[in-house]
């Protein structure tokens, strides 16, 4: 079946914006190698998140694995990294690919994020770290969060692949915990076709992070540790200029998209709609997830396929739990984690971009409401 309507859409510049911001690129030829726009784009940024410091990466994947690897938990003996099993693949194999072995705690049915109580319960004398995610761009509890790792001597690592221009009370995303790291892959609210950031606040923090980027390099013949190749380069952090300039006018048109769904989903039997508005918090509508409980009378992959049937892309995101994947079998059972086995086995993530049309909406609200028994 032909998609359609896809559930994702990257957006994009005006193609003259963009040719005029690469073009002294074919002047100067530095495409890569923190160039030009690398510095433009991470200025930008730490203006737009209110924080001191950005190191710019390849993509998110690579940045969250940096990290985690600046922090030097390895030596210190520690090597347990509390976190979700309901988000993406890469949060849970970032934590394995630097050595350490994830914990998985429950999350909160409301908005699925990681639950501060079971946190605190899965905490051990190995514990170094925790890692929260904040899905579908709903914060955490950031504060209890905190409080749990003060309480044990124990950093913060936000998964904030999702989070991109959320704040709360006026603070953005990339302000809680020790480090903040932002996908800019090209289905992000905001993208650099492919991307990532850490957010940090300590220098010392921020030359590991860059060196780890750049192979372990703090000068052209000084290698003072072991690094890969992780950095950025010049046409993507231009694409990433232009696309910043234009967030503000995306997120809003996403806002009419999510207002739209939650007029014609809200208060149907049995579906539930976790991203729902806080107080204090600017949201960046990100995602449309929603849960399809037994008072819907269909199940969540019958809507799926209903969906498809109508040219309309939908995704189990998440689904499954990373606890569940067959690499990791025999470690974990995702049965420990009930909520969030039960929302894996619910959640649609329903179409969700700037330009997706009113009448696309309607279509695919009609469909999963077409679906209820």
């Amino acid at each position: 079946m032909d998609i359609g309507i896809p559930v994702a859409r990257s957006s994009m510049p005006p193609l003259e914006e963009y040719a005029a911001e690469i073009a002294p690129l074919w002047e100067s030829r530095w495409l890569t190698n923190m160039g030009a726009e690398h510095r433009k784009l991470e200025g930008m940024l730490r203006e737009r998140l209110g924080v001191e410091s950005v190191e710019l990466f390849a993509n998110g994947h690579l940045a969250l694995e940096c990290a985690l690897q600046a922090l030097g938990f390895a030596e210190d003996g520690r090597d347990e990294v509390v976190t979700t099993p309901f988000t993406f693949a890469s949060t849970t194999h970032a934590i394995v690919r630097s050595g350490l072995t994830p914990v998985f705690a429950d999350v909160r049915p409301d908005d699925l994020t990681l639950d501060p109580e079971a946190v605190e319960r899965a905490v051990t004398p190995r514990t170094c770290a925790i890692l929260p995610v904040h899905v579908y761009g709903s914060l955490c509890d950031v504060d209890a969060l905190q409080a749990v790792a003060d309480r044990h001597d124990l950093k913060v690592v936000y998964d904030a692949a999702h989070a991109f221009g959320v704040e709360r009370d006026g603070a953005s995303a990339a302000s809680f915990g020790d480090a903040s790291m932002f996908s800019f892959h090209a289905t992000k609210a905001f993208n650099t076709v492919e991307g990532g950031a850490v957010c940090f606040r300590d220098p010392e923090y921020g030359e590991a992070l860059a060196r780890l980027r750049n192979f372990g390099l703090a000068g052209p013949d000084d290698v003072r540790s072991v690094g890969g190749n992780a950095k950025m380069d010049e046409l993507r952090a231009a694409m990433g200029v232009c696309n910043l300039r234009r967030f503000d006018g995306e997120v809003a048109k996403r806002a009419a998209v999510a207002a739209r769904y939650r007029e014609r989903l809200e208060g149907v039997p049995g579906l539930r709609l976790p991203c729902q508005p806080r107080p204090g918090v600017k949201p960046n509508h990100a995602y449309m997830p929603v849960l399809f409980d037994d008072a819907f009378g269909a199940s969540r992959d019958e809507v799926l396929a209903a969906l498809a049937a109508e040219g309309v892309g939908a995704r189990r995101y998440f689904y499954p739990l990373t606890s569940a994947f067959p690499c990791y079998q025999g470690a974990y059972d995702p049965g420990e984690t009930p909520v969030a086995e039960d929302a894996a086995a619910k959640v649609l993530a329903l179409p969700m971009y700037a330009d997706l049309a009113p009448g696309d909406v309607d279509l695919v609200c009609e469909t999963v409401r077409g679906c209820a028994r």
